[in-house]
């Protein structure tokens, strides 16, 4: 479900709520292929969702001209977000103010979330074998 998930959160990124088939394949192989925090995200939202078909749902209308999401399709995407924002904060009483440890907040902006931050990947750093050093000694 987090693909159709996916799809909605693209169409709900567009200025009028449209895209080709092509356009939405590139957008989800962008943001399912960005990595743990985008996948994990979907999860969530997900969890509530268990057997979306944005579909038979009416939340995506198909035409020859591609997908457009429907009125519904941002409102329960709009309600969904919310509620899981609103389980991942924590009550006021449960946050310990003697540390200096503060719950992160929910990411419940959509337009933001849409495109993964451009910026510079680091490389995952090379192991070693288990004989230490992989350099050649004179």
């Amino acid at each position: 479900m987090s693909f159709q998930l996916t799809v909605l959160k693209v169409l709900a990124g567009q200025p009028t709520g449209r895209a080709s088939v092509a356009e939405v394949r590139r957008a989800v192989e962008i943001l399912m292929n960005s990595g743990h925090d985008w996948t994990d995200r979907m999860k969530r939202l997900a969890e509530h969702a268990p057997d979306l078909n944005i579909f038979s749902a009416k939340f995506v209308f198909r035409d020859a001209l591609g997908w457009e999401i429907t009125e519904d399709g941002r409102q329960f995407l709009s309600a969904l977000e919310k509620a899981v924002a609103d389980q991942r904060v924590l009550p006021r009483s449960t946050i310990n103010t003697s540390r200096s440890e503060v719950a992160a907040p929910a990411d419940t902006d959509a337009a933001s979330s849409l495109v993964p931050p451009r910026g510079r990947r680091q490389r995952p750093r090379r192991r070693r074998g288990k004989g230490g050093s992989n350099r050649r000694t004179a």
